[in-house]
């Protein structure tokens, strides 16, 4: 693993840095602020036109309805470790709206990398091509339609980055057929880790092979499960 992975591993939490965001209603009916910020938090700065376009189609998107996505403060903590890894190859299971993959398109732009996203839902995917146009990213993002645990099946490695952000019961099986494709230092993220709404046999898949190394961060919102894949 790089220097600067090292790094991550050993301060996730610090590195999720917060954007400010609606208010909404956390894990079992907890209210919390979406971007979560800290008296040290500023929002983020963008580098260029590109970075601007970006960013302000994201504050816009958390302006409007809300379809079950990640928090601003994670969406930020995505773009940070996915640019960090050096990732090209991010897979997504869940769209939604496109919140978290536009903040994933942010960090492969740099390495020249891509963004797989699935999702079965051909409404919501209409929304999500509109925001990734809105934010510049569309080039960067390669969307498929379907029942992901079918679709993955056509996948071919190696990923740098899984994300699951879809239905809890589901995320084992795509573990199970993805893990084989996600290289040695490579990452799975489990979005939703908070109170019930994990599936059990997620969290044991996850912290009892002795192939992954696997933490829960972010677990002041909705939480991640954050696992590396061993080299």
């Amino acid at each position: 693993m790089t220097r600067i992975g090292m790094f991550f591993l050993g301060g996730m939490v610090a590195l999720a840095i917060a954007a400010g965001a609606p208010k909404g209603e956390g894990p079992g009916g907890r209210g919390f602020e979406f971007g979560g910020l800290s008296p040290h938090d500023k929002p983020a700065l963008a580098k260029d036109d590109a970075e601007k376009r970006a960013l302000g189609a994201l504050d816009e998107m958390t302006k409007g309805k809300w379809f079950l996505n990640i928090t601003t403060r994670e969406g930020r903590f995505l773009r940070q470790i996915t640019e960090a890894i050096g990732a090209k190859r991010v897979v997504e299971i869940g769209t939604s709206s496109g919140y978290s993959t536009i903040w994933l398109a942010l960090g492969v732009r740099g390495s020249g990398g891509r963004v797989i996203t699935h999702d079965v839902d051909v409404k919501i995917l209409e929304i999500a091509r509109e925001n990734f146009k809105k934010a510049g990213v569309e080039d960067l993002i390669s969307v498929v339609e379907g029942d992901a645990h079918e679709t993955i099946k056509k996948l071919e490695g190696p990923i740098d980055l899984l994300f699951l952000d879809a239905e809890k019961k589901g995320y084992l099986d795509y573990l199970e057929k993805l893990l084989p494709l996600v290289r040695p230092g490579g990452l799975i993220l489990g979005h939703d880790m908070n109170g019930t709404m994990p599936d059990p046999r997620y969290i044991e898949a996850i912290t009892t092979n002795p192939n992954l190394d696997s933490s829960f961060i972010l677990m002041e919102t909705y939480g991640i499960s954050f696992t590396v894949k061993k080299r």
